[in-house]
């Protein structure tokens, strides 16, 4: 079940950088983001009621959704999409891929878990890889430039959706339902989004054209409601430095459709940052016994957690 949600996640999740181009034009980027979350809430909470779901939870809780909604369904969205204004999609799905360092980090910082040799290592092959890419962007980086604002907006909407995760993460170990959680959390990132696009939109409220109509109902249907669940589902199963693995794939499918649909041209330099891209990742995902012996065990096993004093199952009669 597991590989199946990551293949969902993969596919839907490589595509959609590119349906995001559809979205971009007369209509503001704030109110194409209300538009699409808004339609998948209503999606899966409908889904909710008709199969007799619990949909009442506490303030406290819906404090929650809000800001699960404002990290990974609206901010995050904002900076994707106007970095989509200055960078080919498959180049915004690169950065985006280096959520999966910023998880296991913020699992270290938020969750305790430990950050592995491997873990440094691929994340510091990751970077590298996308250091070689966008090397020339980097020589003469400028927030002034296009190129510069568009690395700056992917890397802080990457940071905000990982920021997402934890929150997401925290929800679903206190029993949250996926189906719910993310209902209502992407009807507060709607809600969050609507009063920016009355402030900020002009030109047209809504583009009927095909290319427009038919971009956002794929975003909400397969990007938000298919994908997010898939991806939101690993993440309550294996944690978000483990679902984020699914990262490691998808810039591959937005870069093959990047090549076909906005002429991305390779370089050699290109190919060179992408295979050290998956390179580190794929460090990550190795098998931690395999990787020793790849290395003549330069990465020693890290020391076994200290076991937990077992509780004792009468706490009156142990005080006894």
């Amino acid at each position: 079940m597991n590989a199946f949600l990551y293949v969902v996640t993969v596919l839907i999740w490589g595509s959609t950088w590119l349906a995001i181009k559809g979205q971009l034009g007369d209509v503001h980027p704030t109110a194409s983001i209300a538009y699409r979350f808004a339609l998948a809430a209503v999606i899966l909470l409908a889904w909710a009621r008709l199969r007799g779901l619990p949909l009442r939870y506490p303030a406290r809780v819906h404090g929650q959704f809000a800001l699960m909604g404002a990290l990974m369904f609206s901010t995050n969205f904002v900076c994707f999409y106007f970095a989509e204004q200055h960078l080919t999609t498959g180049l915004v799905s690169i950065i985006f891929a280096m959520s999966l360092v910023v998880n296991m980090a913020f699992a270290r910082l938020f969750f305790k878990r430990a950050i592995t040799a491997k873990m440094l290592l691929g994340g510091a092959i990751g970077l590298l890889g996308i250091g070689t890419v966008f090397w020339p962007e980097f020589q003469h980086f400028g927030l002034s430039s296009g190129s510069g604002q568009g690395i700056v907006l992917s890397a802080l909407g990457t940071l905000v959706f990982c920021l997402g995760n934890v929150v997401s993460g925290k929800t679903q170990a206190a029993g949250i339902p996926v189906i719910q959680g993310t209902g209502y959390a992407m009807a507060y990132g709607a809600l969050l989004m609507a009063p920016f696009a009355v402030f900020f939109g002009h030109g047209a409220l809504f583009d009927p054209t095909p290319q427009y109509a038919g971009s956002l109902l794929y975003l909400a249907v397969f990007g938000s409601v298919i994908g997010f669940g898939a991806y939101l589902t690993l993440l309550g199963r294996i944690g978000g430095e483990r679902a984020a693995y699914a990262m490691v794939l998808f810039p591959i499918v937005a870069l093959l459709l990047s090549t076909v649909f906005e002429e991305f041209h390779w370089t050699a330099r290109d190919l060179a940052g992408v295979f050290l891209i998956l390179v580190g990742n794929a460090v990550m995902l190795t098998n931690p016994a395999l990787l020793r012996r790849l290395t003549g065990n330069r990465f020693p096993a890290p020391p076994p957690a200290p076991a937990e004093p077992a509780e004792p199952a009468d706490r009156s009669a142990a005080d006894r």
